[in-house]
């Protein structure tokens, strides 16, 4: 019997001994790449948990609120799976920590790293101004009688959306669920105590220690911002504005040194864009003409050879895919109206587009950047890499199904977006093609000598674009320059920090009302101003520009880094004033020491370049539609490249 003890007790050892390493290993293994409370929930109850976990990656589930508020509705976007909380399956989202910053999750997420979780209404940004609102309440005193009850109110709205989705997510999952969500949001104080900032955990709010240590977190939504795991935005380099001289410098610099991508095999209408290229650098020399301003174009005799050569040979293949709202439905009306419009003529043009696409030296997407913007952010998802990934399902389509883009990696695909996003939405999947912007800024992505600058026309009437056409002579305009609008941007306000109401020749105005009395004395000063000041709003572009040709008024443009239309064709100093920002000060002083002779000039040459802003029901020559798809042809032309 004492024989079999020792055996049995060395027995013991080695399994309590395997058993401890096999716990060890549990733990560390907890500790490093697995959610806590998942594996072992006895070790870690639920208010002590472990708070971090370092997986680089979170897998997850993505749920996101209907309109109806119920949180287990099921969403698609054009190929991104968003479903809720449950066990992953394969249309689940992959989410890296950037994703969940881009997503609007805080990156507190990824420190619990759980494998699933459900996303409240309750965004980290409400948290912040929550946390403003609590300071304020703090200066003016927590122990006043009224600040706890004020301080409820600002609170129950969160508690309620975080726990709306909680509650149903443990119905989902049980009461005992092993994988509760995670949630964040405020304690509240008891009276006479000061508010603490957050909490993990729904079960704790009530039960956070009340301490001032977390107050001067209060007073900072930064701070606040900055503990919630949210990325600050980087602060832009400021790097030296780019003026009009440095740019025609790029200009030259592009032409001699850029070259689109090779195509992969070459085409009968590759050759015949080559030979025209030819004939543009070598057009017969022209001095005068009947049709055009000499003066306004850099060089009147190659822009009539190519134009003449466009009209002869280019065909264009206008792409049936994609559905509407977003594709083939042109705005007509507004800021936005010149993608449409442009979108409206080419596809109903039979001139230049043809229906067999092994014909077409171009290939046009007919998306509205306004309605991708208005359909999908606004209305939906309130993340604008939605807006990109949309676009690059779309080229997934059309380079699947046609051999075109791969040929040539997009390089003779052109596109005409007006909404300040899109150079964001087509920055990578599209960085290749001939892009027409409104927002042309040379600064942020816009490719001088290959993207065309898509001028920014306010269209009042979708039937009539011509109403309200002309303006005074220039004997008959008494004001010297003019401005009204609304404060967009950092620039306008400086305008009217220096010259609203303080110079009787300067007729300087913030936003004017929106009835048809205001609207008519707006057109009517515009109408009788030697010159219309053009200041940036929160991009470089503004409608004003092609408001001042349409109203026969000389623009002064204001804005660092814009690169204006058709500016690799067009001599903008023959009809224009462009003044860099910093000299907003100086403005009347320059505007008065242009002699009268040459604001004669300049007038006259707005007069001239007035038909290339316009926009007809029916296309006619050198006008907008005509000018845009134009300077497409001509970047195309200059920027081939063949093997």
């Amino acid at each position: 019997m004492i024989g079999l003890q020792k055996p049995l007790l060395a027995m013991a050892k080695r399994l309590v001994l395997v058993m401890g390493m096999i716990a060890f290993l549990i733990l560390v293994l907890q500790t490093i790449a697995l959610p806590s409370r998942i594996v072992l929930p006895p070790f870690f109850p639920a208010s002590k948990a472990p708070a971090k976990a370092t997986s680089s990656m979170m897998v997850g589930t993505f749920s996101r609120l209907s309109d109806s508020g119920n949180p287990s509705e099921e969403s698609n976007f054009e190929g991104i799976k968003v479903t809720n909380g449950g066990s992953k399956n394969d249309g689940d989202v992959v989410l890296s920590e950037d994703e969940a910053v881009d997503n609007e999750l805080p990156v507190e997420y990824e420190r619990v790293a759980k494998p699933n979780y459900v996303a409240s209404p309750f965004k980290a940004r409400d948290l912040v101004n929550f946390t403003s609102n609590v300071s304020s309440l703090v200066s003016e005193g927590a122990s006043e009688p009224n600040s706890a009850v004020k301080y409820e109110k600002m609170r129950s709205p969160l508690i309620e959306s975080i726990s709306s989705p909680l509650a149903s997510t443990r119905g989902r999952s049980g009461a005992n669920s092993s994988n509760p969500t995670l949630m964040m949001a405020p304690a509240a104080p008891s009276s006479g105590e000061q508010p603490v900032v957050l909490n993990n955990y729904m079960q704790e709010i009530n039960e956070l220690p009340k301490s001032d240590a977390l107050r001067p977190f209060l007073s900072s939504p930064a701070n606040l911002a900055t503990k919630l795991g949210m990325r600050k935005k980087k602060k832009k380099q400021l790097l030296p504005p780019i003026y009009l001289t440095e740019m025609d410098r790029l200009l030259f610099r592009t032409r001699v040194a850029y070259r689109s991508t090779p195509p992969r095999w070459s085409s009968a209408q590759d050759q015949q864009i080559l030979a025209a290229k030819a004939q543009i650098e070598n057009a017969p020399t022209v001095t005068d003409d009947h049709e055009l301003y000499v003066h306004a174009f850099r060089n009147i005799s190659m822009f009539k050879r190519s134009y003449e050569l466009m009209e002869q040979i280019l065909k264009v293949y206008v792409y049936k895919e994609g559905q509407k709202p977003i594709f083939h439905q042109p705005l007509l009306k507004g800021i936005y109206a010149s993608e449409g419009w442009f979108m409206k003529l080419i596809e109903t043009n039979s001139h230049f587009v043809v229906r067999d696409p092994r014909k077409a030296h171009m290939f046009y997407m007919p998306f509205s950047s306004r309605m991708l913007q208005y359909v999908l952010y606004a209305a939906k998802s309130r993340n604008k890499k939605i807006l990109e990934q949309y676009l690059k399902n779309y080229i997934d389509i059309i380079a699947a199904k046609y051999p075109f883009w791969n040929r040539t990696g997009g390089a003779d695909h052109f596109l005409a977006a007006c909404h300040d996003w899109a150079p964001y939405e087509t920055r990578n999947t599209m960085k290749n093609s001939i892009r027409a912007l409104c927002n042309a800024d040379v600064r942020n992505g816009f490719g001088l000598g290959k993207d065309v600058s898509l001028p920014e026309t306010y269209v009042h009437s979708g039937q009539n674009p011509l109403i309200n056409l002309g303006g005074q002579p220039a004997d008959k305009r008494p004001i010297l320059a003019f401005y009204a609008g609304n404060m967009h941007g950092s620039l306008r306000p400086i305008l009217l920090q220096y010259w609203e109401n303080k110079d009787p020749d300067m007729k300087i105005y913030g936003p004017m009302p929106r009835d048809m009395t205001s609207k008519l004395t707006y057109i009517q000063h515009m109408q009788t101003s030697k010159f219309c000041i053009c200041p940036r709003g929160y991009e470089v572009n503004s409608p004003r520009i092609v408001e001042s040709f349409f109203y026969e008024c000389v623009p002064v443009i204001i804005s660092d880094n814009y690169v204006p239309p058709f500016f690799e064709v067009l001599n903008w100093e023959a009809f224009s004033v462009i003044i860099p920002e910093k000299d907003v000060p100086r403005l009347k002083e320059i505007l008065v020491s242009i002699p009268r002779e040459k604001y004669l000039l300049l007038q006259m040459g707005v007069r001239k370049v007035q038909q290339h802003f316009l926009w007809h029901n029916k296309p006619v020559k050198y006008d907008a539609f005509h000018m845009i798809l134009h300077s497409i042809w001509f970047n195309r032309v200059f920027n081939m490249r063949t093997r």
